[in-house]
């Protein structure tokens, strides 16, 4: 279990999150939600270990995890980042490879079982195909798969993601989050994912903060958090909100009108 507790965090004299308190069970997906600037990724930073904490805690199983090393909190926590900062001269084996740098003995050898777990991230976001080809040769959305497989190999019980579908065509985004989804369920892995798209986030969200101003505006399943007055509070835009036909789910649509 991932569990936030009073966190703020800033950026110098500017405070970007404040107070936020937040906990994502095994097995759940939860989607971040906002406007641009709100600090969605702001906070999978500082989940992440990436940025220090002001004031409040992230813990992994009650346990703070300032308080463990580097490689204990790779164990623990993996990260699909929205910037892309992958070594354009390592083939995707070799990129994909680098999750199960955790588990390494000191000598960095990697054994059969990251052998295994490289192959099976490979094949589960459909990159084994790709697997000689070097990450400078590779599109956007091919490199967004391959950090995603190199998260799976590495092989955590908290699953990271920020804007996981950037990059990625129509076909791609769901087969991504039906992935993302069918892990939460299968591995009853915890995961925390930023997504701009509303109507994915109905779909494939168990849970959905909502940020605004670095604050936590609404907290809820899909259709208590994306309503119309709520959304309209947030993005400043009138928008409509029905009932998907098929599914059942929030279909949020534009209806052209700003506050």
């Amino acid at each position: 279990m991932l569990g936030i507790q009073s966190l703020t965090v800033g950026y110098g004299a500017r405070t970007v999150l404040k107070d936020i308190s937040l906990s994502v069970a095994k097995g759940e997906v939860m989607a971040l939600i906002g406007p641009n600037g709100s600090g969605k990724t702001t906070l999978i930073r500082a989940v992440s270990g990436v940025l220090d904490l002001r004031l409040g805690q992230v813990l992994v199983d009650g346990k703070d995890v300032k308080h463990l090393s580097p490689a204990q909190r790779a164990a623990r926590m993996a990260v699909v980042p929205q910037a892309r900062n992958l070594p354009e001269s390592f083939t995707v084996y070799q990129t994909v490879l680098l999750g199960r740098t955790p588990y390494l003995s000191w000598l960095g050898h990697p054994g059969e079982k990251d052998f295994a777990r490289l192959e099976w991230a490979l094949e589960r976001t459909d990159t084994k195909m790709l697997a000689d080809r070097l990450i400078g040769e590779l599109s956007g959305g091919e490199q967004q798969r391959v950090l995603l497989a190199r998260a799976l190999a590495q092989d955590t019980p908290i699953l990271l993601l920020d804007e996981p579908t950037a990059h990625l065509d129509i076909n791609h985004q769901a087969r991504l989050l039906n992935l993302v989804q069918e892990l939460a369920r299968e591995q009853s892995l915890a995961i925390l994912m930023a997504l701009h798209d509303l109507n994915l986030v109905a779909l494939y969200a168990d849970r959905v903060a909502l940020l605004v101003n670095g604050s936590v505006a609404a907290l809820g399943n899909p259709k208590e958090v994306l309503t119309p007055d709520t959304l309209a509070l947030a993005y400043g835009i009138h928008l409509k909100v029905i009932l998907h036909p098929d599914y059942g789910t929030p279909l949020v649509l534009p209806d052209g009108h700003h506050l």
